[in-house]
């Protein structure tokens, strides 16, 4: 399945393409086997780099042309200067890190701007699958067994929202997204998104950081226009 094919799976690939200004600096942490690279590269004229923890994946990245070193979020983005991006993506791969709340504090020393998409454990389908069954919840986001998914820190929306605000971080737009649909701005401080959206993606900055440059801003023709 080459980058394009996937793109039209993956709502949270085609809200990250709309979002990234052209010829910026990207930083995908978690890249897989490159596809959502390979489409800024391609769309977008991205300057790409790619940290991946399986050397399958990163060997499929060498393959496509990409510039992709072999790391684990939890240990090696320290290796990374500050504000060495404008944008640090962390696209489904929060839930699978040892440590949620350095990642994130780590993204944005790295870059300007980080863009975050997660499933929602707080989903109606969820709520309703552990109710029922009162086994581990198997969704379309969530589509493993609890014995084999690499999630290990699955989080709601509102676990997420207050994670940002316990580490500063502001909320500069978000939209949900759910399998089939077209993703759909929301405010998620609202109760009733913590219901609805079986994933999220988010757009984040630090604005108490004293080194911050000038903000980048989104296209004018996406989700993310204030």
């Amino acid at each position: 399945m080459n980058a394009f094919q996937l793109a039209q799976q993956r709502e949270d690939f085609r809200e990250i393409l709309r979002l990234v200004r052209p010829g910026a600096r990207v930083l995908d942490i978690g890249c897989g086997e490159g596809a959502l690279l390979e489409l800024l590269a391609r769309e977008k004229q991205i300057d790409g780099r790619g940290l991946e923890i399986s050397p399958q994946g990163v060997s499929a990245c060498l393959s496509r042309g990409l510039a992709v070193v072999q790391g684990d979020a939890d240990r090696d983005l320290a290796d990374f200067p500050s504000r060495a991006f404008d944008y640090a993506i962390l696209s489904q791969t929060l839930q699978t890190v040892r440590a949620p709340r350095l990642v994130l504090n780590e993204l944005l020393r790295i870059a300007e701007r980080a863009v975050v998409s997660v499933p929602n454990f707080g989903h109606w389908k969820v709520r309703f699958s552990l109710l029922r069954t009162g086994r581990m919840p198997m969704t379309g986001a969530l589509d493993e067994p609890w014995y084999s998914t690499p999630n290990i820190h699955l989080c709601t929306l509102r676990d997420f929202g207050d994670l940002c605000d316990e580490l500063g971080l502001q909320i500069e737009a978000s939209a949900a997204l759910s399998a089939g649909r077209p993703a759909r701005p929301m405010d998620p401080a609202h109760w009733s998104e913590n219901w609805r959206a079986e994933q999220a993606i988010f757009l984040l900055s630090h604005p108490g950081r004293q080194d911050s440059p000038a903000p980048v801003r989104p296209p004018t023709d996406d989700l993310f226009t204030r």
